[in-house]
C-alpha cells in the first residue's frame, strides 16, 4: 500500500486559521483536502439550516406548491408514486406523512412483487378510476414520458420530484423538481430523492407563512474611510434576487443621482437594524432631506435571541459565523440578511425545530443511496443523525433496538451497515410497502409486527444472497474470461430480482470489472437486472449503446438498473461481444492511502477524536480522516478469532506519546513477522473511532497499514 501525503502551503493554512478561527490542525486538514473556498468550507464547519439553499431556487417550486395547495383546498385525491429502494421508501413516507397532516386525501403506490420501476399506464388508469387528480412522483418520474402523457389525457396533473439524470426529452409534467434536470439553476445537483422531497416539504411549510412570495428590501448603511457605504438586497423566499452597493462622499451626491436610492424606491417594505443609526448614516450621505421608511427588527431580535440583546450590527459581525463566508469578509449586510433569516426560522418552528424531525429519514435515504457527503448534504446529514441519536421517530425504535443503537451516537456507518439493509430488505423481497407502512405506523402493535417482518426479511435476503453467490461463481468466472476480463455477466444462475444489485456489487468487488446480473427468477417475458462498475466506467453511457435491446434503463454513474425481454438476451450478449474491441479494461488503481495529517507525540491524546468527529459525517466523496504517526512501539498483538475472515484480524497495543493505544488491524495477520512484531518500532496510518464494550467507551485506532522502522 502506498502512502500519500499532499503538500500544503503554510500560508493557506494560516489564511484558513485567521478567517475561520479554527485550530491549525483542522485548517491543515481542510487545506490538504482542498476545502478552502468559502462556499465549500461552511458545509464542514456549520450545521445550521440557515446555510441550506432555498428550495425556491428550483424553477418549478412555486408551481408545485400552488398545485398541491389547490388540491388541498378543493379536496382532490393525490397518488404518490415511489420506488422500492431505501431512498424511494423514505421519500414516500416523508411526503405521505406531510400530506396526511395537511388533511389531504392521499395514498401511495410502489413497485410490489414483479412490478416494474416507476409509473405504469395500468397504475395510472387505476388511479383515474379511483378519482385521483394529482400525481406526485418521488425518486422516479423523470423518464416516465409516455405514462405522464397518458395521465394528462385523463386530466391528471403530475408533479415530478426526482434526482436521476433526465434523457434528451423531459416529461410534460405540471412541475419538475429535479436538481439534475437539464438547464436547472438549482446550485447543488447531488441531493438524494428524499433530499428533494425534504426541499418540497420545507417550501410547502414556508408557503403557510406571511413571508411566502413577499418581496422586501434589507438595507444597511455604514461608515467607510471618510465615506458612507450603502448596501441593499432585494429578497424573496430566502433568496437574494438582486443586490446593490454604493459608496458616497458625504454631501456630494443627491438622492436623485443614486442608483441605490432608485433600487430601494420600489414600494417594497425595507428592513434594517437600529434604524436611528441607519437614518443618521443616510442623512450624512444625502443630507437631511432624505426620507426612507425603515422597519426595525431590533425588538424582535432581542426577544428571540436574548444572548445578543443590544449588540450593534458591527459587534454582531465580529462574532457571526455568517460573515465568515461573505465574498468580502465580515460583510455587514450578509450578517444582517443572516439575522433576518434566522429570525424567520425561530418565528416559524415548522421550518426549523419541527423540520428537524423529518431529517432522520433524509439521513437514512441519503446514505443508503450513496450520495456524496458534500455541500448541503452534510448539513442535512448532521441534523438528521442528531435526530436519529437523540429523538428518533417512534416507528424506528424497534430497528434501532435490534441493532443496539438506542441512546447511542449514530453514524453514517450505522445507517449503511445496520439500518438501511433492514429497510431495503422489504424492497428486495418485493414488499416495500411493509417498510413504508412500518415507518408510517403510530400504534405500537403495528410497529412491532412490521419491524419483526423486516428483521425476518433481512434474514431471508442474506440466505438468498449466500445461496446465489455459491451458485454463480462458476458462471461468473466463465463470463469474465469469455469477455476478455472486461466485464462479468450472470444470467443463467438462479438469482432473485431483489438481490441483483447486491450480487453485481459482490462481483465487482471480486473481479474488479463492470458486472451485470439479470434476475433469472423472473417468470414473465420481461427480465430485470442490475449493473455495478468501478470508477472510470460510466454505466448510463454504456446503456445507451443498447438502446434498441434494453426496454428500460437508468441509474447513476457506477450503479444502475435495466430491463430486457427474455427473447433479447442473446442479442444483448452478442452486442456486448461486438463492443469488446472498443472497450478498455478498467485498470484497478494501486492501493493507496491519503494521509490527512501527521501527529507528533505531544499532540497524540484523547482529544484527537474531536478532530475526527468534527469532519463527520463521512461517506461518498468524503472518507474518514487518516492520521499518521512515526516511531510508535508495538507492545503486544493477538489474533481475533471467528468472523468471515477467520483469524486474519488483529488486536494490537501501540505506545505513542503518553498513552498505550488499543488498535484493531483488519486483515492484518499477514503483516506479523513481516512488517512488525512485538517490541518493534513502526510508522502507521490509522483512523480513530469510539468502541463501546461492556458499557464502556474506548477510543481505539483502526490500523490501515503499518511499516517497521526499527527495534525497541
Amino acid at each position: 500500500m502506498n502512502w500519500n501525503k499532499k503538500n500544503v502551503e503554510i500560508e493557506e493554512v494560516k489564511k484558513l486559521h485567521n478567517r475561520y478561527k479554527m485550530d491549525m490542525l483542522t485548517c491543515s486538514i481542510l487545506a490538504r483536502r482542498g476545502i478552502v473556498e468559502r462556499d465549500n468550507v461552511k458545509y464542514y464547519l456549520e450545521n445550521e439550516l440557515l446555510y441550506l439553499n432555498s428550495p425556491f431556487e428550483f424553477e418549478d417550486m412555486d408551481e408545485a406548491i400552488e398545485r398541491i395547495k389547490e388540491a388541498q383546498s378543493e379536496g382532490e385525491k393525490i397518488r404518490i408514486f415511489g420506488d422500492r429502494d431505501v431512498d424511494g421508501i423514505t421519500s414516500t413516507v416523508l411526503i405521505q406523512t406531510e400530506l396526511l397532516e395537511r388533511g389531504i386525501d392521499c395514498s401511495y403506490t410502489v413497485p410490489d412483487g414483479d412490478d416494474p420501476y416507476g409509473m405504469t399506464k395500468e397504475k395510472v388508469k387505476k388511479a383515474y378510476e379511483e378519482g385521483v387528480t394529482l400525481f406526485i412522483t418521488v425518486d422516479c418520474g423523470i423518464s416516465e414520458i409516455e405514462e405522464i402523457k397518458y395521465a394528462t389525457t385523463l386530466g391528471i396533473d403530475t408533479i415530478i420530484t426526482d434526482h436521476h439524470v433526465s434523457g434528451p426529452e423531459l416529461p410534460k409534467a405540471y412541475a419538475i423538481i429535479n436538481p439534475k434536470k437539464e438547464g436547472t439553476t438549482y446550485p447543488f445537483p447531488h441531493l438524494a430523492g428524499c433530499g428533494v422531497v425534504a426541499k418540497l416539504i420545507w417550501a410547502l411549510r414556508f408557503s403557510d407563512t406571511k413571508l411566502y412570495n413577499e418581496e422586501f428590501i434589507i438595507l444597511h448603511a455604514q461608515p467607510g474611510n471618510d465615506t458612507i457605504i450603502i448596501q441593499a438586497a432585494k429578497m424573496r423566499n430566502f433568496m437574494i434576487l438582486d443586490r446593490k452597493i454604493e459608496e458616497f462622499i458625504p454631501g456630494l451626491v443627491s438622492p436623485s443621482q443614486s442608483k441605490i436610492i432608485e433600487f430601494i424606491n420600489c414600494n417594497l417594505p425595507i428592513f434594517g437594524l437600529d434604524i436611528d443609526i441607519e437614518k443618521m448614516q443616510l442623512s450624512r450621505a444625502f443630507g437631511s432631506t432624505i426620507d426612507i421608511y425603515l422597519n426595525d427588527i431590533r425588538e424582535e431580535l432581542d426577544a428571540s435571541i436574548p444572548s445578543i440583546k443590544g449588540k450593534s450590527l458591527f459587534s454582531l459581525t465580529s462574532i457571526s459565523h455568517t460573515g465568515r463566508y461573505s465574498l468580502f469578509e465580515k460583510d455587514e449586510l450578509d450578517v444582517l440578511i443572516g439575522i433576518f433569516n434566522s429570525l424567520a426560522l425561530i418565528k416559524y418552528p415548522s421550518l426549523s425545530k419541527e423540520y428537524d424531525k423529518i431529517l432522520d429519514l433524509v439521513a437514512i435515504g441519503t446514505v443508503a443511496d450513496l450520495m456524496p457527503m458534500v455541500n448541503e448534504n452534510r448539513i442535512l446529514l448532521k441534523r438528521g443523525l442528531k435526530t436519529l441519536s437523540t429523538n428518533p421517530r417512534k416507528s424506528l425504535l424497534p430497528l434501532l433496538s435490534a441493532n443496539n443503537l438506542l441512546g447511542k451516537k449514530i453514524s453514517t456507518t450505522n445507517i449503511g451497515w445496520n439500518i438501511s439493509p433492514l429497510i431495503n430488505s422489504a424492497g428486495r423481497l418485493g414488499k416495500p410497502s411493509v417498510a413504508i407502512d412500518m415507518l408510517l405506523a403510530t400504534e405500537n402493535d403495528d410497529i412491532e409486527a412490521k419491524s419483526a417482518d423486516l428483521l425476518e426479511f433481512n434474514k431471508i435476503r442474506k440466505k438468498m444472497g449466500t445461496e446465489a453467490w455459491a451458485k454463480m461463481q462458476g458462471e461468473a468466472r466463465d463470463s469474465y474470461e469469455k469477455f476478455g476480463t472486461k466485464i462479468v455477466f450472470v444470467y443463467k444462475t438462479e438469482v432473485y430480482r431483489g438481490i441483483t444489485g447486491l450480487m453485481a456489487s459482490r462481483l465487482l468487488s471480486t473481479f474488479k470489472a463492470p458486472a451485470m446480473v439479470i434476475a433469472s427468477s423472473d417468470k414473465g417475458d420481461l427480465l430485470t437486472g442490475s449493473m455495478r462498475s468501478p470508477k472510470g466506467f460510466d454505466i448510463p453511457s454504456f446503456y445507451e449503446k443498447f438502446g434498441s435491446i434494453l426496454e428500460t434503463y437508468g441509474g447513476h454513474a457506477n450503479a444502475g438498473g435495466f430491463s430486457v425481454k427474455r427473447e433479447n438476451i442473446d442479442k444483448l450478449i452478442a452486442k456486448m461481444s461486438n463492443l469488446l474491441d472498443y472497450m478498455d479494461c478498467v485498470e484497478e488503481p494501486e492501493e493507496c492511502v491519503d494521509i490527512d495529517c501527521t501527529i507528533p507525540q505531544e499532540y497524540m491524546n484523547l482529544d484527537l477524536i474531536k478532530i475526527a468527529e468534527r469532519f463527520e459525517p463521512y461517506g461518498q466523496s468524503h472518507s474518514p480522516i487518516v492520521f499518521h504517526i512515526q516511531g510508535a512501539t508495538v507492545n503486544d498483538y493477538s489474533y481475533i478469532s471467528g468472523g468471515k475472515n477467520g483469524n486474519r484480524n488483529l488486536k494490537l497495543t501501540l505506545t505513542y506519546g503518553e498513552y498505550a493505544w488499543p488498535c484493531v488491524f483488519w486483515n492484518g495477520a499477514d503483516h506479523v513477522g513481516k512488517d512488525f512484531d512485538k517490541n518493534t518500532v513502526v510508522d502507521c496510518v490509522f483512523r480513530l473511532n469510539r468502541n463501546y464494550f461492556n458499557y464502556q467507551e474506548i477510543i481505539q485506532l483502526i490500523i490501515l497499514d503499518i511499516k517497521q522502522t526499527g527495534i525497541n
